[in-house]
């Protein structure tokens, strides 16, 4: 027998209304590095030590050739969406321009999902910027939010009305926090002043993104994608429940409070003047645009405590068992926990479950994958939504990360989080039990 994805029969999710998909992004699938501009990402592969199989997104799932087996995928899971991103250095000349070679492709692949019933969730910017723009100051430099804006002008023009829903940018804090500030990602800087000034000026050219979409398509479904890793305080002291609240404020809602009230929190105001990120007047109103929706990006939570060094905010402890095979925890609890909170806080928009999933260590055996431990974590978070819409959270849709195994960043190949199997060698595709199990679960509905 094989395992299913199961929720509770009266669940909403099982509604029509609510909307099923699957995840990628373009670095991450596209290959044909050879047909666009230089990103931070191409450049960051070429460090030596920065991706652990020191591998690199020149061919990854060469989906820029198998993009109508893709989609044929996706059509026989049964999803009702999917949330792709474009590659800002394939649509883009250098001179701000659009490049016909590259915008003709998407919207290839646009009308091919149309034509199959499937809404087109694109993500503007999900980490690939231009390197030209890195080489001028990248994030760094407030120049970018409004080369930004100009990108979205020009690309969702050229893509008229076949996008259901943009979302301006994924995850902000990756790009700010880990690009910029720890420099674990591209482009591999190193400071707290340069993750605040990347922080603010994502976000500003959020806003200005938000207010060209809600000129070039007023019709779609505009919002954000943030991730949130919900802080847990390791003991009951007061110490360690300060710091988790430093924590909270530092990782989830210095992205959330500005989009949703135009201020940033306490962890940043406390901050003095000469290590505040360098907001100008106006900078506030622009970023807090009205959103369509709110995707949230969920994969686990963290335990923090009073921190061990004076210039700290909090200690981070290491992940705690059952543990995916990249060392996250998983407790879908926190989930259910982070709607509920996150709806009682903000008077939330829409709320859609933008990427959800799990790598896990799979092998292919008689053309199988059997990722039982991947049906459990779906089935435990798919539950955690229901019991969070249960409690009145109004949540829209969910999509599962990630359609494939693909470029898994700093962890390059080694970390699969798709519900289909890729052989990197062969490009070979083979659906796991997991991707099985999702397409029963669409084809249950009523």
């Amino acid at each position: 027998m094989m395992k299913d994805i199961e929720l509770p029969k009266t669940s909403p999710m099982l509604d029509k209304e609510f909307t099923f998909g699957t995840a990628t992004s373009s670095f991450q699938i596209e290959g044909d590095a050879e047909n666009r501009m230089e990103s931070i990402w191409d450049v960051f592969c070429r460090t030596p030590g920065a991706v652990a199989d020191n591998s690199d997104g020149v061919v990854a799932c060469e989906h820029i050739l198998r993009w109508r087996d893709d989609v044929e995928m996706l059509k026989q899971l049964g999803v009702d969406a999917y949330r792709f991103s474009i590659s800002w250095p394939r649509v883009m000349t250098q001179d701000g321009e659009l490049n016909e070679k590259g915008v003709s492709f998407y919207i290839q692949l646009l009308d091919v999902l149309i034509e199959a019933n499937i809404k087109p969730f694109v993500t503007l910017y999900h980490w690939d910027l231009p390197q030209y723009l890195e080489t001028k100051g990248g994030w760094l430099y407030r120049q970018t939010a409004y080369d930004f804006a100009n990108y979205a002008d020009k690309i969702t023009t050229a893509l008229g009305d076949r996008v259901y829903s943009y979302a301006t940018f994924n995850e902000p804090f990756c790009s700010a926090y880990l690009g910029y500030e720890i420099g674990v990602h591209a482009p591999g800087r190193k400071g707290r002043k340069f993750g605040r000034a990347a922080a603010h000026h994502i976000l500003l050219a959020h806003g200005l993104g938000m207010q060209v979409l809600r000129k070039n398509a007023p019709h779609a479904l505009n919002g954000i994608v943030l991730n949130f890793t919900p802080c847990y305080s390791a003991s009951d002291s007061e110490a360690d429940k300060l710091a988790t609240e430093m924590a909270d404020q530092y990782i989830n809602q210095w992205y959330m409070q500005p989009v949703m009230e135009g201020s940033y929190p306490y962890v940043i105001e406390a901050l003095a003047d000469s290590d505040k990120p360098p907001i100008e007047s106006g900078d506030m109103e622009i970023i807090c645009q009205p959103l369509d929706f709110l995707g949230i990006n969920f994969y686990t939570r963290l335990h923090y405590s009073a921190p061990h060094k004076a210039e700290d905010l909090f200690h981070e402890h290491a992940h705690q068992a059952p543990m995916t095979d990249i060392g996250w925890e998983i407790y879908p609890e926190a989930l259910r926990e982070l709607l509920v909170s996150l709806d009682e806080r903000y008077k939330l928009p829409p709320v859609y479950i933008t990427e959800n999933g799990a790598a896990m260590a799979d092998v292919v055996q008689d053309g199988m994958v059997d990722d039982e431990d991947r049906i459990d974590y779906y089935t435990g978070h798919l539950n955690a939504v229901n019991e969070a819409m249960e409690s009145g959270v109004k949540v829209g849709g969910y999509f599962a990360w990630s359609l494939m195994d693909n470029f898994e960043w700093a962890e390059g190949y080694e970390k699969r989080f798709g519900l289909v199997y890729v052989d990197f060698e062969t490009q070979e595709r083979t659906f796991k039990n997991s991707a099985k199990a999702y397409q029963r679960l669409l084809a249950s509905r009523k």
